[in-house]
């Protein structure tokens, strides 16, 4: 589910706390936590509604000047159902505390490594996490399409592969390409010291 920066802003402020959507069928359900720009977007509730059911005050609160607006914008989803979708701000994205996080215990930073060695098991491709961690390194902010060069993947998996260490606060999107967390500096030279011992 995606907002306009406007929406995001009123959203994080407490002025927009209400969403209309023109679905085929529900996408989101309450408790669904979104990531988006501004942090974490909370679904409180869900429920299909005609349009006339649809106060204008609520419009409003929704960030559309008129219902014409509001109109205009939901007949891009092409959908038949007109569901009205509660939200709040639920806070910062908790990756970002995390990334920053340049300080590990030794239990922190074994666990981990556990993480990582358990994702590099699971994998076909085989052993992965350090190599992409080291090719982003290396290159901050190259386009995706080159790091994946670079190693021998495919621009599309290497995207997916990425988004799995920023989940563990590794990594950072720029506006191209990526570079290497604060926690996943800390990560990297620990490691870096335990297999030259």
């Amino acid at each position: 589910m995606l907002f306009r920066d406007p929406i995001l802003e009123g959203i994080r402020t407490g002025s927009i706390d209400v969403a209309f959507r023109l679905w085929n069928k529900p996408r989101v359900h309450a408790g669904t936590q979104l990531r988006t720009p501004i942090g974490v977007v909370e679904i409180m509730a869900i429920e299909a509604v005609s349009e006339g059911d649809i106060a204008d005050e609520e419009i409003a609160r929704a960030g559309y000047a008129s219902r014409q607006e509001m109109r205009k914008e939901l007949g891009k989803f092409g959908g038949t159902t007109m569901y009205r979708i509660a939200l709040r701000y639920a806070g910062s994205d908790p990756r970002e505390t995390l990334r920053e996080q340049d300080e590990l215990t030794d239990s922190e930073l074994a666990e981990l490594r556990n993480k990582l060695e358990k994702m590099d098991k699971l994998s076909r491709r085989g052993p992965w996490t350090f190599e992409m961690l080291w090719i982003i390194g290396k290159y901050p902010g190259l386009r995706a399409t080159e790091l994946a060069d670079h190693i021998g993947w495919e621009p599309d998996k290497f995207k997916i592969y990425v988004r799995k260490l920023k989940e563990l606060g590794l990594t950072i999107s720029l506006g191209t390409g990526y570079k290497i967390s604060p926690r996943g500096e800390i990560a990297m030279k620990r490691y870096r010291n335990e297999d030259m011992c």
